[in-house]
């Protein structure tokens, strides 16, 4: 019985990533397990442009070389932090360069995610992993995929996207139920930020 509801709360996991992925939100229950989408709000309201953040994960165990796909695990929080860059970059490109937020880290943070949020609350302290990066399912949506190799023990709670390798501004800070890995263990994220154009 466990094992269906598990593979149920999967499938609904993966369906909700698409709906996310070309952009639309879901309807209806998300929250549908500790480690579904959460935070999904109702449609914005007309004359507003919205981003909206969704992140996903999938593990590799050490000595295996098959992912183990957890599906959304969060779409919170696109910080205030990343939204004054935005506004500099505009004035100053040169100096607020956007094409920097690539870099990934993740910690054992579980305070949960406000958009006050300008650093991780408790990182690894391993070395951030440069993301790909690309378009997602539609030309709205930036997409940055990024895959660490734990050198130790952690219960990995928590992810965030910089502007750079070390220090750097937060675009997004997610929380997450534990997904608990050893050395040698993978974990691959993918972030994706939907840009809603105003109604």
């Amino acid at each position: 019985m466990k094992t269906i509801k598990k593979l149920l709360d999967k499938i609904k996991r993966r369906i909700v990533a698409r709906q996310i992925e070309s952009g639309r939100r879901p309807r209806g229950r998300t929250n549908l397990s500790p480690m579904a989408a959460r935070g999904i709000g109702p449609e914005k309201p007309e004359g507003v442009l919205k981003m909206t953040a969704a992140l996903s994960a999938r593990v590799m165990r050490a000595g295996r070389d098959s992912w183990d796909e957890l599906g959304v695990i969060s779409t919170k929080k696109v910080t205030t932090a990343f939204v004054n860059y935005l506004v500099d970059s505009f004035q100053n490109s040169a100096g607020s360069p956007l094409d920097v937020f690539k870099y990934h880290d993740s910690g054992i943070g579980a305070v949960g995610e406000s958009n006050g949020d300008t650093a991780l609350g408790n990182p690894c302290g391993e070395a951030r992993d440069t993301g790909s990066q690309a378009e997602g399912a539609s030309a709205n949506i930036y997409k940055t995929i990024a895959t660490h190799t734990y050198a130790g023990t952690f219960a990995i709670t928590e992810h965030g996207v910089f502007s750079a390798s070390s220090s750097g501004t937060l675009l997004d800070r997610s929380v997450f139920s534990a997904i608990n890995v050893i050395t040698g263990d993978k974990i691959e994220f993918t972030y994706q930020l939907t840009c809603a154009a105003e109604t």
